[in-house]
């Protein structure tokens, strides 16, 4: 069957890759797909282009000359909200796991089939919508969060959540069963750039487990190697 070419444009990606021909490859694929595509041949061309115009999304191979895709994501997540597709050839568990905990949204090796690219690509977008943050009050599951007054509800019980713990349940239910990383719960749950070591995230996790498990409820799901979500 032919693929069908999209005629509308949905969102600008940064293709980051020193291999040409992988460019081309992932250019004219995400392009057929209705993305704007925009190309650069190393970390620090990358890094350029994003100052020059933000995407909507970086995908982004981890071994590069000049800069390595590791460190260029960090670079994005001290500086800009971005969401980023690790490409690359060491896809091993612990190559994913490093990358997704580093701040990656998702994490592709190759050889790749064009259509799960542009498939992961999408899932990335409609996931993250960082621009748009979830609605001050949300409710899901029987379990209400007001972050106007800062209180949180299970049924009618009222839970004793800390600043913090309310603030990731908040987010955990605004993301409507999408996965959120540390990182992304970090955002959501401090103020500004904050690094926060992965145990202090993990601990705030389970103080919400527990309070919400304390009233009979777990809605709380760990994705292994990736983060949680709320179970719809």
């Amino acid at each position: 069957m032919k693929q069908e070419v999209s005629k509308e444009v949905t969102a600008e990606v940064l293709v980051v890759d020193d291999d040409p021909r992988l460019r081309e490859l992932v250019r004219y694929t995400l392009t057929r797909a209705g993305f704007s595509v925009r190309e650069a041949g190393d970390g620090k061309a990358a890094l350029v282009a994003i100052r020059v115009r933000q995407p909507d999304l970086v995908v982004l191979d981890v071994l590069m000359p000049e800069l390595d895709g590791i460190s260029v994501c960090r670079e994005i997540r001290a500086n800009w909200d971005i969401p980023v597709v690790f490409l690359s050839t060491r896809a091993e568990e612990v190559d994913r796991i490093v990358g997704l905990d580093l701040g990656g949204d998702d994490y592709l090796g190759k050889p790749f089939a064009p259509a799960e690219l542009v498939s992961r690509v999408r899932a990335v977008l409609r996931r993250s919508k960082r621009a748009a943050p979830p609605p001050a009050q949300v409710d899901a599951g029987g379990v209400r969060v007001d972050v106007t007054v800062y209180r949180a509800w299970a049924g009618e019980i009222e839970l004793a959540l800390t600043r913090t713990e309310l603030r990731m349940l908040h987010a955990l239910l605004g993301a409507q069963g999408a996965v959120l990383t540390r990182d992304q719960l970090v955002r959501a749950a401090w103020d500004g750039p904050h690094f926060v070591a992965d145990r202090t995230v993990d601990s705030h996790i389970r103080g919400v487990r527990n309070k919400l498990r304390a009233v009979g409820h777990d809605p709380v799901e760990t994705v292994n190697g990736v983060g949680w979500r709320w179970r719809t």
